[in-house]
Protein backbone atom coordinates (compact mmCIF):
# COMPACT_ATOMS: atom_id res chain seq x y z
CA UNK A 1 0.00 0.00 0.00
CA UNK A 2 1.09 3.26 -0.69
CA UNK A 3 1.92 6.50 1.24
CA UNK A 4 -1.24 8.03 -0.23
CA UNK A 5 -3.36 5.34 0.65
CA UNK A 6 -2.09 4.45 3.86
CA UNK A 7 -2.74 8.37 4.67
CA UNK A 8 -5.93 8.15 3.29
CA UNK A 9 -6.89 5.64 5.30
CA UNK A 10 -5.50 6.42 8.74
CA UNK A 11 -7.22 9.63 8.24
CA UNK A 12 -10.57 8.32 7.58
CA UNK A 13 -10.27 5.69 10.30
CA UNK A 14 -8.86 8.94 12.89
CA UNK A 15 -11.88 10.79 11.55
CA UNK A 16 -13.98 8.82 12.78
CA UNK A 17 -13.07 8.32 16.40
CA UNK A 18 -12.75 11.98 16.71
CA UNK A 19 -16.83 12.32 15.41
CA UNK A 20 -18.25 10.20 17.71
CA UNK A 21 -16.22 11.45 20.96
CA UNK A 22 -16.46 15.26 19.81
CA UNK A 23 -19.96 15.66 18.21
CA UNK A 24 -22.23 16.25 21.11
CA UNK A 25 -19.90 18.95 22.21
CA UNK A 26 -19.95 20.40 18.63
CA UNK A 27 -23.75 20.48 18.82
CA UNK A 28 -23.67 22.18 22.28
CA UNK A 29 -21.35 24.65 20.75
CA UNK A 30 -23.37 25.72 17.70
CA UNK A 31 -26.53 26.02 19.48
CA UNK A 32 -24.40 28.81 21.93
CA UNK A 33 -23.09 30.48 18.50
CA UNK A 34 -26.54 30.04 17.08
CA UNK A 35 -28.59 31.12 18.96
CA UNK A 36 -31.12 34.53 19.01
CA UNK A 37 -29.12 37.66 20.53
CA UNK A 38 -32.21 38.60 23.48
CA UNK A 39 -33.61 41.61 23.28
CA UNK A 40 -33.03 44.00 25.99
CA UNK A 41 -33.98 42.57 29.62
CA UNK A 42 -34.85 38.97 28.21
CA UNK A 43 -32.62 36.00 29.29
CA UNK A 44 -31.11 33.97 26.13
CA UNK A 45 -32.56 30.84 24.99
CA UNK A 46 -29.45 29.06 26.63
CA UNK A 47 -28.08 30.65 29.50
CA UNK A 48 -24.92 28.05 29.63
CA UNK A 49 -23.58 25.39 28.05
CA UNK A 50 -24.75 23.21 30.49
CA UNK A 51 -28.85 24.63 30.48
CA UNK A 52 -28.27 24.01 26.61
CA UNK A 53 -27.32 20.22 27.39
CA UNK A 54 -30.22 20.17 30.10
CA UNK A 55 -32.76 21.82 27.48
CA UNK A 56 -31.34 19.65 24.63
CA UNK A 57 -31.79 16.62 26.47
CA UNK A 58 -35.33 17.32 27.93
CA UNK A 59 -36.44 17.93 24.18
CA UNK A 60 -34.98 15.79 22.18
CA UNK A 61 -33.41 12.79 24.17
CA UNK A 62 -29.62 11.62 23.77
CA UNK A 63 -30.51 11.49 19.91
CA UNK A 64 -30.90 15.31 20.03
CA UNK A 65 -26.86 15.72 21.07
CA UNK A 66 -26.27 13.98 18.11
CA UNK A 67 -28.14 15.81 15.61
CA UNK A 68 -26.40 16.86 12.29
CA UNK A 69 -24.09 13.34 12.78
CA UNK A 70 -25.20 12.42 9.21
CA UNK A 71 -23.70 14.25 7.27
CA UNK A 72 -19.85 15.00 8.61
CA UNK A 73 -19.95 10.93 9.24
CA UNK A 74 -21.06 10.19 5.54
CA UNK A 75 -18.31 12.56 4.69
CA UNK A 76 -15.67 11.97 7.12
CA UNK A 77 -13.45 9.75 5.16
CA UNK A 78 -13.26 12.90 2.41
CA UNK A 79 -12.82 14.77 5.12
CA UNK A 80 -10.27 13.85 7.26
CA UNK A 81 -8.66 11.99 4.21
CA UNK A 82 -8.14 14.71 2.11
CA UNK A 83 -6.56 16.42 5.18
CA UNK A 84 -4.24 14.16 6.26
CA UNK A 85 -3.07 13.15 2.79
CA UNK A 86 -2.35 16.64 1.70
CA UNK A 87 -0.44 17.04 4.70
CA UNK A 88 1.46 14.11 3.92
CA UNK A 89 1.87 14.91 0.93
CA UNK A 90 3.50 18.17 1.64
CA UNK A 91 5.92 16.53 4.45
CA UNK A 92 6.90 14.87 1.28
CA UNK A 93 7.66 18.11 -0.21
CA UNK A 94 9.34 19.80 2.65
CA UNK A 95 11.67 17.27 3.84
CA UNK A 96 15.37 17.76 2.82
CA UNK A 97 15.48 14.08 2.39
CA UNK A 98 13.84 10.86 2.45
CA UNK A 99 12.47 9.88 6.33
CA UNK A 100 13.78 13.12 7.58
CA UNK A 101 11.85 14.74 10.58
CA UNK A 102 10.18 17.88 9.37
CA UNK A 103 10.96 20.62 12.07
CA UNK A 104 7.82 22.36 13.58
CA UNK A 105 8.09 25.18 11.04
CA UNK A 106 7.31 22.64 8.18
CA UNK A 107 4.58 21.42 9.74
CA UNK A 108 2.80 24.48 10.44
CA UNK A 109 3.85 24.76 6.17
CA UNK A 110 2.15 21.36 5.84
CA UNK A 111 -1.13 22.11 8.08
CA UNK A 112 -2.19 25.50 6.33
CA UNK A 113 -1.81 23.63 3.04
CA UNK A 114 -3.73 20.87 4.56
CA UNK A 115 -6.33 23.61 5.42
CA UNK A 116 -6.96 25.51 2.35
CA UNK A 117 -7.57 21.87 0.52
CA UNK A 118 -9.84 20.50 3.39
CA UNK A 119 -12.04 23.89 3.41
CA UNK A 120 -13.70 22.99 0.08
CA UNK A 121 -15.36 19.96 1.54
CA UNK A 122 -15.82 21.23 5.13
CA UNK A 123 -17.67 24.45 4.46
CA UNK A 124 -21.00 22.18 2.40
CA UNK A 125 -20.92 19.94 5.08
CA UNK A 126 -20.84 22.27 7.98
CA UNK A 127 -23.62 24.11 6.27
CA UNK A 128 -25.55 20.72 6.62
CA UNK A 129 -24.62 20.09 9.95
CA UNK A 130 -25.09 23.69 11.32
CA UNK A 131 -28.77 24.00 9.85
CA UNK A 132 -29.81 20.83 11.52
CA UNK A 133 -27.77 21.58 15.11
CA UNK A 134 -29.01 24.86 15.07
CA UNK A 135 -32.59 25.09 13.85
CA UNK A 136 -34.15 24.67 17.97
CA UNK A 137 -31.50 27.06 18.74
CA UNK A 138 -32.50 29.94 16.08
CA UNK A 139 -36.04 30.26 16.67
CA UNK A 140 -38.15 31.57 19.92
CA UNK A 141 -40.96 28.81 19.73
CA UNK A 142 -40.45 25.14 20.11
CA UNK A 143 -43.23 23.83 18.05
CA UNK A 144 -42.76 20.94 16.43
CA UNK A 145 -43.39 22.10 12.83
CA UNK A 146 -40.17 24.47 13.61
CA UNK A 147 -37.98 21.96 14.65
CA UNK A 148 -38.92 19.50 11.59
CA UNK A 149 -37.88 22.40 9.71
CA UNK A 150 -34.79 20.03 8.03
CA UNK A 151 -35.77 16.65 8.58
CA UNK A 152 -32.57 14.98 7.76
CA UNK A 153 -29.23 16.23 5.76
CA UNK A 154 -30.74 15.49 2.59
CA UNK A 155 -33.39 17.87 3.21
CA UNK A 156 -31.43 20.66 3.73
CA UNK A 157 -29.23 19.35 0.39
CA UNK A 158 -32.76 20.12 -1.21
CA UNK A 159 -33.90 23.18 0.19
CA UNK A 160 -30.36 24.79 -0.72
CA UNK A 161 -30.53 23.63 -3.92
CA UNK A 162 -33.89 24.62 -4.57
CA UNK A 163 -34.25 27.76 -2.52
CA UNK A 164 -30.69 29.28 -1.59
CA UNK A 165 -29.11 29.77 -5.40
CA UNK A 166 -28.44 25.79 -5.91
CA UNK A 167 -24.97 24.55 -5.95
CA UNK A 168 -23.59 27.73 -4.73
CA UNK A 169 -25.18 27.97 -2.08
CA UNK A 170 -24.02 24.74 -0.34
CA UNK A 171 -20.44 27.33 -0.58
CA UNK A 172 -22.27 29.69 1.87
CA UNK A 173 -19.56 30.68 4.34
CA UNK A 174 -16.76 29.07 2.68
CA UNK A 175 -14.39 32.53 3.13
CA UNK A 176 -14.77 31.76 7.54
CA UNK A 177 -14.53 28.46 6.71
CA UNK A 178 -10.88 28.82 5.29
CA UNK A 179 -10.15 31.63 7.71
CA UNK A 180 -11.04 29.11 10.36
CA UNK A 181 -9.03 25.51 9.05
CA UNK A 182 -5.90 27.55 7.21
CA UNK A 183 -4.43 28.93 10.10
CA UNK A 184 -6.05 26.46 12.89
CA UNK A 185 -4.34 23.52 11.21
CA UNK A 186 -1.34 25.24 11.22
CA UNK A 187 -1.68 25.77 14.11
CA UNK A 188 -2.92 22.41 15.13
CA UNK A 189 0.11 20.55 13.13
CA UNK A 190 2.69 22.93 14.38
CA UNK A 191 1.61 21.89 18.16
CA UNK A 192 1.36 18.38 17.67
CA UNK A 193 5.07 18.47 16.48
CA UNK A 194 6.57 20.83 19.10
CA UNK A 195 4.41 19.18 21.85
CA UNK A 196 6.13 15.67 20.57
CA UNK A 197 9.20 16.75 19.97
CA UNK A 198 9.55 17.86 23.48
CA UNK A 199 8.03 14.82 25.07
CA UNK A 200 10.43 13.17 22.48
CA UNK A 201 13.59 14.96 23.62
CA UNK A 202 14.39 15.98 20.30
CA UNK A 203 12.91 15.16 16.76
CA UNK A 204 12.65 11.46 16.85
CA UNK A 205 9.40 11.18 17.84
CA UNK A 206 8.90 7.60 16.67
CA UNK A 207 9.30 5.65 20.00
CA UNK A 208 6.88 7.90 22.15
CA UNK A 209 4.03 6.06 23.73
CA UNK A 210 -0.11 6.45 23.52
CA UNK A 211 -0.27 8.28 26.41
CA UNK A 212 2.23 10.84 24.77
CA UNK A 213 0.39 10.58 21.44
CA UNK A 214 -2.71 11.40 23.78
CA UNK A 215 -1.68 14.36 25.37
CA UNK A 216 -0.21 15.78 22.20
CA UNK A 217 -3.35 15.49 20.09
CA UNK A 218 -5.56 16.97 23.52
CA UNK A 219 -2.92 20.02 23.34
CA UNK A 220 -3.07 20.10 18.93
CA UNK A 221 -7.05 20.56 19.35
CA UNK A 222 -6.91 23.14 21.98
CA UNK A 223 -4.80 24.91 20.02
CA UNK A 224 -6.61 25.05 16.63
CA UNK A 225 -9.63 26.77 18.95
CA UNK A 226 -7.92 28.95 20.38
CA UNK A 227 -6.45 30.48 17.57
CA UNK A 228 -9.51 30.64 15.31
CA UNK A 229 -12.22 30.57 17.22
CA UNK A 230 -14.18 33.94 16.12
CA UNK A 231 -13.99 33.10 12.97
CA UNK A 232 -16.00 29.86 13.46
CA UNK A 233 -18.96 32.14 15.44
CA UNK A 234 -18.78 34.13 11.79
CA UNK A 235 -19.05 30.96 9.82
CA UNK A 236 -21.86 29.09 11.80
CA UNK A 237 -24.12 32.56 11.81
CA UNK A 238 -23.57 32.99 8.44
CA UNK A 239 -24.62 29.33 7.32
CA UNK A 240 -27.48 29.34 9.73
CA UNK A 241 -28.48 33.06 8.21
CA UNK A 242 -32.05 33.78 6.41
CA UNK A 243 -31.30 33.46 2.43
CA UNK A 244 -34.39 35.71 1.46
CA UNK A 245 -33.95 37.91 4.49
CA UNK A 246 -29.66 37.92 5.35
CA UNK A 247 -28.60 39.66 8.87
CA UNK A 248 -25.20 39.61 7.67
CA UNK A 249 -23.51 40.43 4.27
CA UNK A 250 -20.69 38.91 4.53
CA UNK A 251 -17.59 37.85 7.02
CA UNK A 252 -16.22 41.03 7.58
CA UNK A 253 -19.76 42.47 8.58
CA UNK A 254 -20.77 39.33 10.43
CA UNK A 255 -17.66 39.95 12.79
CA UNK A 256 -17.96 43.32 13.23
CA UNK A 257 -22.00 43.18 13.94
CA UNK A 258 -21.80 40.41 16.67
CA UNK A 259 -18.79 42.46 18.13
CA UNK A 260 -20.63 45.84 17.74
CA UNK A 261 -23.86 44.16 19.88
CA UNK A 262 -22.27 42.06 21.91
CA UNK A 263 -18.72 42.75 22.67
CA UNK A 264 -15.55 40.49 22.14
CA UNK A 265 -17.85 38.05 24.60
CA UNK A 266 -20.37 37.51 21.27
CA UNK A 267 -17.20 36.02 19.34
CA UNK A 268 -16.55 33.55 22.05
CA UNK A 269 -20.39 32.07 22.54
CA UNK A 270 -19.81 28.52 22.71
CA UNK A 271 -15.82 28.77 23.31
CA UNK A 272 -16.41 26.01 26.35
CA UNK A 273 -17.89 23.16 24.77
CA UNK A 274 -15.77 23.35 21.76
CA UNK A 275 -12.24 23.55 24.03
CA UNK A 276 -14.39 20.47 25.74
CA UNK A 277 -14.54 18.82 22.65
CA UNK A 278 -11.33 19.76 20.91
CA UNK A 279 -9.22 18.36 23.78
CA UNK A 280 -10.43 14.48 23.99
CA UNK A 281 -12.09 14.64 20.20
CA UNK A 282 -8.25 15.61 18.92
CA UNK A 283 -6.52 13.22 21.24
CA UNK A 284 -8.74 10.52 19.83
CA UNK A 285 -7.89 11.18 16.30
CA UNK A 286 -4.18 11.72 16.44
CA UNK A 287 -4.17 8.43 18.83
CA UNK A 288 -6.13 6.41 16.47
CA UNK A 289 -4.08 8.08 13.15
CA UNK A 290 -1.15 7.25 14.49
CA UNK A 291 -1.55 3.81 15.14
CA UNK A 292 -3.37 3.08 11.96
CA UNK A 293 -0.69 4.48 10.20
CA UNK A 294 2.17 2.55 12.32
CA UNK A 295 0.05 -0.66 11.29
CA UNK A 296 -0.12 -0.30 7.76
CA UNK A 297 3.86 0.45 7.90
Amino acid sequence: MGDVAKDLLSGTVGGVAQLMVGHPFDTIKVKLQSQPTPLPGQLPKFASATDAVRQTLAAEGPRGLYKGMGAPLATVAALNACLFMVRGQMEALLRSEPGASLTVRQQVVAGAGAGAAVSFLACPTELLKCRLQAQSATTHSGSASVALKYRGPMDVVRCVLVSEGGIRGLFKGLVPTMFREVPGNAAMFGVYEAVKQYMAGGPDTSKLGRGSLITAGGVAGAAFWISVYPADVCKSVIQVDDYKNPKYSGTVNAFRSILASEGVKGLFKGFGPAMARSVPANAACFLVFEVTRSALG
